[in-house]
């Protein structure tokens, strides 16, 4: 028996499902967001692009996110040994905003659900989809709650928001083998009892180890600081012991943050994800549309994870929208080939990160200042600028000026 009817039903309530149902909401459709979990949670997606900022502000969630007093992320810092490449967003090609945040999820999504429930967005915690079944005129979605009674709804359309938890890919068989390296991350939070006074202690870092393994520190506001390591699989599995043990074995590995994290307190047992990266057959299907990590993860090398959900997210709202008032929408060219576009851009960055090709531009010295602000727009997010030659030409022209520095560096 159908308890509820619901014109958008969307399955997870983080950034992507958060920014997804403010839209609808101010938009007068009747919307319903069920999470598995209860907030605050941990998840991990904790540095943002600045291009993610253009979707809270358009959704109207901008201001209660700028008032709790995240951390400021102005730029990122690569470092490989005493190289150092810093990016800075105000320099960056083109237009967008040139500053975001590094956020505790736990605290930024509870936020962005606790402002959706003060404007009357109906989200419902500790309720996990176990059935979808699609006809024509909508789905039936068949929920299972905390105590284990089951309740069913019908929606005539579906976003799934879901991220890791990749709800619809599981249930729809949508899931198949990304092309990337096979790569696993371990991470924790710590107490950063040694931060650095200053600019140094707020500074998000990429500590590269070697070509294919980096360390990331996120300082945030609240004096902790998130740590990880990445790395190809089989590499990760040689550390033995618990997963503390792996990870404090792990910091001694970095010259430069060894002593600042050296005996640090551990805020939770830190957690391990192998084989990170996911894709999926498709993205979009009748009544339905798949955001962020529910339809394709890449790497976390330069933090694309939740621009893409909310990009995703801000973009199949809209197109629901237009579809649920009878207006024709084409999904293959207007969702997917859009998407497509910005996540082959990110694509070819992370593939040429682990060439060694892009990390050859970012330690090559002297600086090209062009190059550089044409790269920093794509690590801000805008990947979509097509006046950015490192957009445009992306599949090339990283691999182009690498040549170029090898051809350099074999004449002097």
């Amino acid at each position: 028996m159908i308890q509820e009817n619901v014109e958008v039903l969307i399955i997870g309530a983080g950034p992507s499902g958060s920014v997804a149902a403010s839209y609808l909401h101010n938009n007068g459709f009747k919307v319903k967001v069920v999470e598995k979990s209860t907030f605050p949670r941990f998840v991990i997606g904790e540095s943002l692009l600045p291009r993610c900022m253009d979707h809270f502000d358009e959704v109207d969630l901008l201001q209660p996110l700028k008032d709790f007093g995240f951390e400021v992320k102005s730029g990122a810092r690569f470092m490989r040994g005493e190289e150092i490449c810093n990016f800075d967003f105000a320099k960056k090609h083109g237009e967008g905003w040139d500053w975001t945040w590094q956020v505790p999820r736990a605290d930024f999504d509870t936020i962005l659900t606790n402002t959706l429930i003060e404007r009357g967005v109906d989200i419902a915690f500790e309720q996990e989809v176990t059935d979808v079944v699609i006809t024509d005129e909508g789905s039936t979605i068949t929920l299972k709650n905390s105590k284990g009674e089951i309740s069913k709804i019908f929606a005539k359309f579906i976003i799934d928001s879901s991220g890791y938890g990749r709800v619809l890919p599981r249930i729809l068989d949508l899931d198949k083998p990304s092309p990337l390296p096979k790569h696993s991350s371990i991470f924790a939070h710590v107490k950063d009892t040694k931060r650095p006074e200053g600019v140094e202690g707020t500074l998000i870092t990429f500590d590269v180890l070697s070509k294919e393994t980096w360390l990331w520190v996120i300082p945030f506001s609240n004096g902790h600081t998130s740590l990880g390591l990445v790395g190809p699989t089989e590499y990760m599995e040689s550390f033995k012991g618990t997963n503390e043990e792996k990870l404090k074995e792990i910091i001694k590995l970095s010259s430069y943050y060894r002593d600042r994290f050296d005996e640090v307190a551990i805020d939770f047992e830190p957690k391990l994800i192998k084989n990170y990266s996911k894709s999926v057959k498709q993205i979009y299907g009748k009544g339905y549309a798949l955001t962020g990590n529910s339809a394709e993860f890449l790497d976390p090398v330069f933090s694309s994870g939740v621009t893409f959900a909310t990009e995703s997210a801000l973009l199949a709202a809209k197109l629901a929208a237009k579809e649920l008032k009878g207006e024709e929408v084409n999904w293959e060219e207007d969702y997917y080939g859009y998407i497509k576009e910005g996540v082959d851009v990110f694509a070819t960055y992370v593939k040429e990160w682990y060439t060694g090709n892009l990390q050859k531009i970012f330690f090559h010295r002297p600086e090209n200042p062009e190059i550089k602000k044409q790269i920093c727009a794509v690590l801000a997010g805008y990947v979509w600028d097509k006046t950015n030659p490192f957009v445009k030409n992306h599949n090339r022209l990283v691999r182009t000026v690498a040549k170029v520095i090898d051809m350099e560096n074999q004449t002097v």
